[in-house]
């Protein structure tokens, strides 16, 4: 049984589109698992004196949709009155316990692949501030890691985490400290969005990431390629990113290699 939550604030204005995020983000850390979502509840918190009920709708609305495509039951839920929105799931699960995916389990001289590109983070900093749109991370945002989850798992993967809150490097520091091995990155082979490097150029940076990268810093060893707007778009907060697979997954790149245990957890080269 594979047992989570997941709840956040608007990420984006279209209320519809946050409640699909919301609920990709809450189900990905079942797939992040090797599982299958069976059953969710709503988790709601609403200004009533301040928005429409009908904005809560359709954020509602947005997770049910995505609870459809997962083929997850959405049964009721519960909501509280409160002074800024908030909206996700509590979500149940199975996995094999024979096939599952730890993110304690990873072996040197494994492939490492990522299945979503990165930079949603950088991305929703500036359509805050400026209102400005990007369709493709939205659409990042909303799309299930079921699929890449079935393939880890089908390829024979034990190890694996989902990129959310702590970014490419602190999910992956955290996978190669309990895994007791080094993490190699190679910064050219990461994909991004469209408009990302844009967006940290202008500076478009949330403090989440700038505190990521705080954190990993003592803990990696950095080439002399890599220049601090990569280290920030490897540190970006993302909000429902991809699976880092140790293995190859069909149709990702592979953005490193898990190694023996060096001095640090992490070389990004």
């Amino acid at each position: 049984m594979v047992l989570t939550t997941d709840f956040f604030t608007p990420v984006v204005d279209d209320p519809y589109d946050w409640g699909r995020i919301a609920a990709a983000n809450a189900l990905s850390d079942v797939y992040a698992m090797g599982g299958s979502p069976l059953m969710a509840v709503n988790l709601l918190a609403w200004p009533r004196a301040v928005l429409p009920i009908e904005l809560a709708a359709e954020v509602m609305r947005g997770g049910m949709d995505t609870a459809r495509e997962a083929e997850c039951y959405l049964a009721g839920g519960h909501s509280v009155d409160d002074a800024e929105p908030k909206y996700g799931l509590a979500v149940c699960g199975t996995a094999d316990p024979h096939r599952l995916l730890r993110n304690d389990s990873g072996r040197p001289g494994t492939p490492v692949s990522l299945t979503k590109p990165l930079g949603i983070g950088v991305l929703n900093n500036r359509h805050k501030a400026t209102g400005e749109r990007f369709p493709q991370a939205v659409e990042i945002m909303a799309a299930l890691n079921r699929d890449a989850s079935v393939s880890a798992v089908e390829c024979g993967a034990v190890c694996a985490t989902d990129v959310t809150g702590f970014g490419l490097l602190g999910h992956l520091y955290k996978l190669a400290r309990a895994s007791s091995v080094t993490a190699v990155v190679d910064f050219r082979a990461v994909p991004y969005l469209d408009g990302a490097r844009e967006a940290v150029r202008d500076g478009f940076i949330s403090g989440g990431t700038r505190r990521n990268l705080e954190w990993v810093d003592p803990h990696t060893d950095w080439g002399p390629g890599v220049s601090e707007d990569e280290r920030l778009l490897l540190a970006d907060a993302q909000t429902s990113g991809g699976l880092l697979v140790a293995g190859e997954v069909p149709g990702s790149p592979i953005v490193g290699e898990l190694v023996e245990a060096r001095d640090r957890e992490l070389v990004v080269i």
